[in-house]
This record gives structure tokens, C-alpha cells and sequence, in this order.
């Protein structure tokens, strides 16, 4: 992982007063020390369980998705302001938000979450095309784009592996 920047140390010390940034960082949990984009994409999954949990079929996960992205694009200009770079390690809302895109043609089980989970993080971190370039769009379109596409790659793969996991 790399090394956090001094920008976002400083930001770190200083209390949160934006709601939008709170969110944006999903709850401080993106102030992790130690990899905040996996710490903060563990809330991925408890939303799609959660959603299972209210017995909301995977289907409207599409629905829910693109909520998510909606509102994500002005957080994550918030988060991205507040830490004073583009796509910040501590703004997280971007990997949350994937989730229900991972789920969207598979259920959510204890083995399906890990192993989308495990996908997502894969393909967030190597960016493999086009990834990257969806990365560059301006602001939060960029912090949300490359993230939703991700998600798009690990539910492929997810759901080319579903056989082998049930």
C-alpha cells in the first residue's frame, strides 16, 4: 500500500463537520491507517446483507446501485475537497456503492460475499482496462465511475465461478 499523503494525515487531525464527509469516508471508516479502501469496502457486503436480510431480491440491487452512485458523485467531490487530492485512499463511499452491482445476478451468501468481496478488491486495485481511464473522468465522476465498473468485473467473474461455489 502506499504511504499516506501529508495532506491527508492533516486532514485526518482535524474534526469532520461536512455530514457529506462522514459519509464520504463511510463513517471514518476511510481514516484507517492501514489500507482504508479495503477496510472501507467491508461495509459493501453488510449492505448487500442487509438488503438480503429485508428480503430485497438481488434484482432491485440495480435500483440501489445507481442511488448509490448518484449521491456518491457529490461525496466524494466533498471527501475528495476535504483531504485536498483527486480519489483520496479515505473516501470510500465509491467501494461501498459497488456492491449491489457485484450481486446483481448472483445471491448474497457467507461464500458469494467473500469471494466478491476478494474479487472486488482484485480488480480495484490492478485497474485493468479500461478501468483506469474511467478513473480519470473529472471529480466524483471518476472517484464513482472506476470503482462501479470494478464491481462490474467481479460480478463476471462471480458469476462465471457461481457453479463451482454452490
Amino acid at each position: 500500500m502506499t504511504e499516506t499523503a501529508p495532506t491527508e494525515t492533516a486532514a485526518a487531525r482535524r474534526p469532520i463537520r461536512d455530514w457529506r464527509v462522514w459519509l464520504a469516508t463511510g463513517l471514518g471508516v476511510g481514516f484507517a491507517r492501514f489500507a482504508p479502501g479495503t477496510v472501507g469496502s467491508v461495509w459493501g457486503p453488510l449492505l448487500v446483507w442487509g438488503l438480503t436480510a429485508l428480503q430485497v431480491t438481488y434484482w432491485w440491487h440495480a435500483p440501489v446501485a445507481l442511488v448509490l452512485f448518484l449521491v456518491g458523485v457529490p461525496l466524494c467531490n466533498a471527501g475528495a475537497r476535504y483531504f485536498g487530492r483527486e480519489d483520496p485512499p479515505g473516501v470510500v463511499w465509491d467501494e461501498i456503492a459497488a456492491f449491489p452491482v457485484i450481486y446483481l445476478l448472483t445471491p448474497f451468501t457467507p461464500l458469494t460475499g467473500l469471494v466478491g468481496f476478494l474479487l472486488f478488491r482484485v480488480f480495484d486495485i490492478a485497474k485493468p482496462w479500461p478501468i483506469r481511464r474511467f478513473e480519470a473522468l473529472p471529480g466524483g465522476w471518476g472517484i464513482m465511475a472506476d470503482d462501479l465498473l470494478a464491481g462490474i468485473y467481479a460480478m463476471a467473474v462471480l458469476r462465471i465461478l457461481l457453479p463451482v461455489l454452490n
